[in-house]
């Protein structure tokens, strides 16, 4: 089991999964509070890092591209604040957030976890029922229904029609964007058959988002039904449909120039780590043994 725990919030692996519990401190931003504690599965992550820094360093965890509905409609759009898979750590706990890195890598190492793009959702996204209100709505969504409720600021073209009301299974797709500079953000829902949305301030579909601080919420909004629509990688190895949903082309995986050499080199590495696991649980080797032992072994890697 390893653990940290920091203001910004604590993070625990048992080996299986990693567990993070936003903390309380002024900095948590409010996704993350709503959000709560999330658990992460072994096979969603492609990575982590420890970035030491002067006054505090970061703990950030990479999960696979395709495995979060929450980093699928935000594309990399989140600010620090928001973002559930970054840990402010204050400088005297830098051993113990490299540790927990240590500890990670190793399990996606001898679990020999895929780390590319998956083909489904990973994590189950958001909890319904969901409400959050910015810009110049509310959104609500029970799991199968999604409405939008217009306030003061909406235009008259979106306040005039009402509640709007619709059906995930009516939805093609959802996308969230963040306000810049003086253009507006949107939460906007595309049904299926529909030609090309209208501004966000005028569209029946969209929520116009002004760059205020609940902004970030609408994206969980958007997690929670990207979390009931088909995964983007069905729409990939469908070209009809990646065509339909104006999809760009998909990557092709790079082929290894040896992968006979690559496996070998692989199993030998999990061979010795193996070996130093059973000489450390005997007591041939000490903790720090085993952990020096260990470093020197994944560095030839």
């Amino acid at each position: 089991m390893a653990e940290i725990i920091q203001k910004d919030g604590t993070w625990t692996f048992d080996g299986d999964t990693v567990r993070i519990v936003p903390g309380r401190d002024k900095g948590v931003g409010l996704l993350r509070q709503t959000l709560g504690e999330l658990a992460v599965p072994l096979r969603a992550l492609a990575g982590i890092s420890f970035e030491p820094g002067r006054k505090a360093g970061r703990l950030r965890l990479r999960l696979r591209d395709g495995a979060d509905p929450l980093l699928q409609v935000t594309g990399g759009r989140l600010p620090d604040a928001s973002d559930p898979y970054r840990l402010t750590v204050e400088t005297d706990r830098t051993g113990v957030a490299e540790y927990f890195v240590d500890e990670v890598r190793h399990a996606l190492l001898l679990e020999q976890v895929e780390t590319g793009p998956a083909s489904a959702y990973l994590l189950p996204g958001p909890a319904v029922p969901i409400t959050a209100g910015a810009g110049d709505g509310t959104a609500a969504f029970d799991g199968d229904r999604v409405s939008l409720e217009w306030n003061w600021t909406a235009e008259e073209a979106k306040r005039s029609g009402g509640t709007r009301v619709f059906r995930v299974a009516d939805l093609r797709s959802v996308e969230w964007s963040p306000s810049k500079g003086l253009g507006s953000g949107w939460l906007r829902f595309l049904p299926a058959g529909t030609a090309a949305p209208a501004s966000p301030k005028y569209d029946p579909f969209t929520v116009e988002l002004f760059g205020f601080k609940n902004d970030p919420l609408m994206a969980l909004v958007a997690a929670a039904v990207a979390a009931r629509l088909p995964h983007p990688a069905a729409a990939a190895a469908d070209p009809a449909g990646s065509a339909a949903l104006g999809a760009g082309p998909v990557a092709q995986p790079a082929v290894p120039a040896s992968a006979e050499e690559t496996a070998a080199d692989h199993d030998t590495l999990l061979r010795r780590l193996r070996e130093l696991g059973e000489l450390h649980q005997s007591g041939i080797l000490t903790a720090d043994e085993f952990a020096a032992a260990k470093q020197a072994v994944l560095r030839r890697f």
